[in-house]
């Protein structure tokens, strides 16, 4: 297949003409065989991904050592009890029609009952779902906050390789937050701001103050790698014609970094917050168990310790599901903001 022209580029930035994207009768990217591909593409990658996901799911508990239904019943439970509870629980059948049954009751968004908490499945995830989504988002809010000024001010500061100092010290100091394990950071965080201080509360969802540390866990590895990357990202961008431009003609710094250069970079910005998003909710599950977070990381140990087949093996499609959707929806807001990338796949 021929390549298509590249695009031509205004000298405003972030502008594209769209007269280039067009092919034959001028019926644009949209209606081109390169859409169509990338959608066949990326819908395939995503449905293959969500089987492997599910047989995942499914296989990881029943290679675990030990009983759920004995787990269920107490050590002092008869024989007789427990093959009745396991009758009950369907775990007589073969895995083949375990696995059936496990895939229809995700398609039919009736899970079963959790075998520890003797109540559905999907009442759970309902219930706690709120708590883990209120900390992702949070701390995606905090990162975007504080990551792209930091890193636009860094590039700033650098461009051109002036002040090695300050690029040396900012890499430095953000390589090494970025690398920093979340839970270690929030065990960190409640020995000097709860234990020692008393300044927030040590676990819990008991008010605002609940949220700071959590949060803090979350945000600080993910606000020093987006913050490097956004720097990287505007050091390019700051060397373009346009932006020389502006400087020769003596517009305020702030003017030229905000109006001009900050918009530039939100598309890859975006872009990868995006998938910091799908990061943060698998991040959630050991820094919930370390706050008692009432949400769906501190479900998902519980269930997994019990062997709560049910519980832990939709809670994993659920966690895994996110991030796959989060990552398709990503691509495809790329596609949509940049249609190159479609044709370069083609």
């Amino acid at each position: 297949m021929s390549k298509s022209p590249a695009p031509e580029i205004t000298a405003a930035p972030g502008v594209i003409r769209s007269s280039n994207l067009t092919s034959g009768g001028g019926h644009g990217w949209f209606a081109s065989g390169s859409w169509s591909l990338f959608a066949v593409r990326r819908g395939g990658r995503f449905a293959g991904s969500v089987v492997a996901l599910v047989t995942v799911a499914f296989l990881m508990l029943q290679l675990i050592p030990g009983d759920p239904a004995r787990a269920s019943l107490g050590p002092t439970a008869s024989i007789e009890a427990v093959a009745l509870r396991r009758h009950e629980l369907g775990l007589d059948q073969s895995l083949v029609l375990q696995y059936l049954q496990f895939w229809r009751g995700l398609l039919t968004g009736q899970p079963g009952d959790s075998i520890s908490l003797r109540v559905p499945v999907a009442d759970v995830i309902a219930s706690r779902f709120p708590a883990t989504a209120q900390l992702a988002l949070l701390t995606l809010a905090v990162v975007l906050v504080l990551a792209i000024p930091l890193g636009l001010l860094a590039a700033a500061m650098t461009r051109g390789g002036r002040r090695r100092g300050i690029e040396l010290g900012f890499n430095s100091t953000a390589g090494f937050f970025a690398v920093i394990p979340e839970f270690l950071l929030g065990v960190g965080l409640i020995y000097v701001f709860a234990v020692s201080f008393h300044v927030f509360p040590v676990a819990g969802q008991s008010g605002p103050l609940s949220y700071v540390l959590p949060v803090a866990a979350l945000s600080i590895g993910s606000t020093a790698a987006l913050a490097r990357i956004v720097r990287s990202e505007a050091l390019g961008v700051l060397e373009q014609d346009y932006l020389r431009t502006a400087r020769a003609k003596r517009m305020p710094p702030l003017r030229v970094y905000l109006r001009h250069a900050l918009p530039n970079l939100m598309t890859s910005t975006l872009t990868i917050a995006g998938l910091f998003l799908g990061s943060l909710i698998a991040g959630t599950v050991l820094v919930e168990t370390i706050f008692a977070w009432p949400g769906l990381g501190t479900t998902i140990v519980s269930s997994i310790l019990t062997k709560d087949y049910p519980l832990a093996q939709t809670l994993v499609v659920v966690y895994g599901g996110i991030v796959l959707l989060i990552n398709l929806l990503v691509d495809v807001l790329l596609a949509v903001l940049d249609p190159r990338s479609t044709i370069k796949e083609s």
